[in-house]
């Protein structure tokens, strides 16, 4: 059952973090799940979207929405995607356009991860239930190549290579149209809507 809150910022509540706020009005919620939903947008300072860190202000109006916990089982399933390369280690994979890499609010079944432990043997478990072998991830309506880790070790090496850098992704864009410029800079907001995620 969902739960909803509206708490508005005393003077006396001034300054505090976003994050300590909520622990001491719903002190139910550990803190990583609080920091959870602010990350998730399922808390709002004035009806936007914040970080845990943020200072709040007398009269702010704080929104709270508790999505009721959904116990995930994945099954496996056949779900469209290329092997590239596989080894005991790591498998190289090409996820197509419109798929999920792995579970999330909305999208509970039919994903990449669903599909992996169908063909795979073996996944690393440092992801969890819901993201074995994940190392990284495309967005839903992004295709490309993604490495999958077949065990720990191989996780926590190519997790040490993405943040070194050593892994060099590219990206091609498809643009219709006509640009008249060779080069440019887009600078805009991106991030989900508050409501409509």
């Amino acid at each position: 059952m969902n739960q909803e809150y509206l708490f508005e910022v005393s003077p006396e509540d001034e300054a505090k973090r976003l994050d300590i706020f909520i622990k001491e009005k719903l002190p139910e919620l550990s803190r990583s799940r609080i920091q959870t939903l602010i990350k998730e947008n399922y808390i709002l300072v004035n009806f936007k979207p914040s970080k845990a860190s943020y200072k709040i202000k007398r009269g702010e109006k704080i929104k709270v929405f508790i999505p009721p916990n959904r116990e995930i089982e994945i099954r496996p399933r056949d779900i469209p995607f290329e092997i590239i390369y596989e080894d005991e280690d790591i498998a190289v994979i090409n996820k197509p356009s419109g798929i999920v890499v792995h579970p999330a609010p909305g999208h509970y079944e039919d994903t990449l991860v669903h599909g992996l432990i169908l063909k795979l043997k073996n996944l690393s478990g440092i992801g969890g239930k819901i993201r074995p072998g994940i190392v990284h991830r495309l967005d839903k309506d992004t295709s490309g190549i993604m490495l999958v880790a077949k065990n720990d070790f191989a996780h926590k090496k190519l997790v040490e290579a993405f943040k070194e850098r050593l892994i060099e992704k590219n990206y091609i864009a498809l643009v219709y149209g006509r640009l008249t410029q060779k080069k440019g800079k887009i600078e805009t907001f991106i991030g989900r809507h508050p409501i409509a995620r």
